[in-house]
């Protein structure tokens, strides 16, 4: 029987690739959902719309870049072509396409002008492409709708650069046909590693994990080693979603998937990954602009909070903002953004331990300031390329006094403490960890 030194080596020898760990280190990026349902006002068009309806007249691509900037995102996602099956781009295969609509006179490329513009701006550039098309009349056909879909996302990997992301979600429902189709999603993830091999694969994908709702909840202790078998969560046909509605939208994560990587879970599983969670979730209720929703766009301490407990709780955050159909982001989001990029700066100017005294060893570490301070949030990173380690922790002040008591650190872990704390030092103790933990970073605020 395997013991609890064992153990703790087997579980640590499972590590990040080179693009999740470049994936991680992004932290928090944006979604761009744009497309016929821009101007339907649906959030799931049924692949019957008039590319004639799509003409975003003030598109500006450069402006949702610098609004994403202003957030501190570093990078973008755009839905190149939602279930509608309407391309973003002129693809060959299909005239359900920019090609067919008044855009640019029938010459436009929305995939062009937003790849050069994250390039332009310094953020990485991601594709969502919808493997449900409801447009595509051999949907369901097998083999022909693979090559299909291969082709297309051939197009998206070969023809707009360096590409960091490649968005799958498990969408299956019937196309115009009535048929199902049963991905062939080996073949799609080699399609990804031969043209984009430092992109990395997600939701429906080997690379990155979705946490598992959409409404920005996250677990208190968010593990990314986890059983192999999770892999295949999100490609479950029967259990994909496969139509759209609020209540799965504004679902949390249920008392039963909290728990994926702790010690007790994971001492029976002999396949082990490495597969990190992302947190996605949209600015507003929709992920598709309605001008009803304009009065409904989060509040900047929402958007904080969430950004606390996802960049700051083991997984990157990826928010949504959905372009109006003049192609622009609505004031009222693109001020949003702004606050929220304050209020992250703002939160994380200083480092006090910067100019503090820090000793100790790997399971205590005192950080001692020249006079007292005060602090409201520290933050804690592990080297992730040593694995996961760190199982439980607590936080103290000079008195000895617990400030704080919390679970897995990970690749980044952000404490807030609820009552902001005057002290002349502060205690990290390391309570439980697989094997030596490995603190790569200690931050003080």
């Amino acid at each position: 029987m395997e013991n609890s030194r064992e153990l703790d080596k087997r579980l640590t020898a499972v590590r990040p690739s080179p693009r999740q760990l470049a994936h991680q280190r992004l932290e928090f990026y944006g979604f761009a959902h744009f497309t016929v349902n821009t101007f339907t006002g649906r959030e799931w068009g049924d692949g019957t719309e008039d590319p004639a309806i799509f003409n975003p007249t003030e598109f500006d691509a450069a402006q949702w870049v610098s609004a994403l900037r202003s957030a501190g995102m570093r990078g973008l996602i755009l839905t190149c072509k939602h279930h509608d099956g309407f391309c973003l781009w002129p693809s060959r295969y299909t005239r359900h396409s920019v090609a067919a609509s008044p855009f640019r006179g029938g010459r436009g490329d929305i995939v062009r002008e937003v790849s050069d513009a994250c390039r332009e701006g310094g953020i990485k550039f991601g594709v969502y492409l919808s493997p449900w098309d409801r447009n595509c009349s051999c949907y369901g056909a097998g083999r022909e709708y693979d090559d299909y879909f291969v082709a297309q996302l051939t197009e998206l990997l070969t023809g707009y650069g360096d590409i960091f992301a490649v968005w799958f979600d498990g969408a299956c429902g019937e196309g115009p046909n009535g048929k199902r189709q049963v991905y062939d999603w080996e073949r799609y993830y080699e399609t990804v590693r031969r043209y984009q091999p430092g992109a990395c694969i997600s939701v429906c994908g080997p690379d990155i994990r979705w946490c598992g709702n959409e409404a920005g909840s996250t677990r208190e202790s968010e593990w990314s080693v986890v059983p192999r078998r999770m892999r295949d969560t999100e490609k479950i046909a029967a259990k994909s979603q496969q139509s759209d509605n609020e209540e799965f939208r504004q679902r949390e994560i249920s008392a039963s998937d909290m728990d994926l990587g702790s010690r007790e879970i994971l001492k029976n599983e002999r396949d082990l990954i490495w597969y990190p969670a992302e947190v996605n979730t949209s600015l507003r209720p929709g992920w598709f602009y309605h001008p009803e929703e304009d009065d409904k766009v989060k509040s900047a301490e929402t958007l904080f909070d969430t950004y606390l407990r996802s960049v700051g709780g083991n997984a990157t955050l990826l928010l949504n903002v959905p372009p109006t159909p003049e192609g622009l982001f609505h004031q009222n989001d693109a001020e949003r953004l702004r606050e929220l990029g304050d209020r992250i700066r703002r939160a994380f100017a200083v480092d006090l331990a910067q100019d503090a005294a820090v000793s100790g060893d790997s399971l205590h570490r005192t950080i001692t300031f020249s006079r007292e301070t005060e602090v409201k949030y520290v933050v804690l990173q592990e080297d992730i390329t040593k694995s996961q380690r760190i199982e439980r922790f607590h936080i103290s002040d000079d008195a000895g006094r617990a400030l704080y008591s919390g679970t897995t650190v990970g690749y980044k872990k952000i404490v807030r403490l609820e009552n902001p704390v005057r002290t002349t030092s502060l205690q990290i103790h390391i309570d439980n960890s697989r094997l030596e933990p490995v603190l790569s970073f200690i931050g003080v605020y």
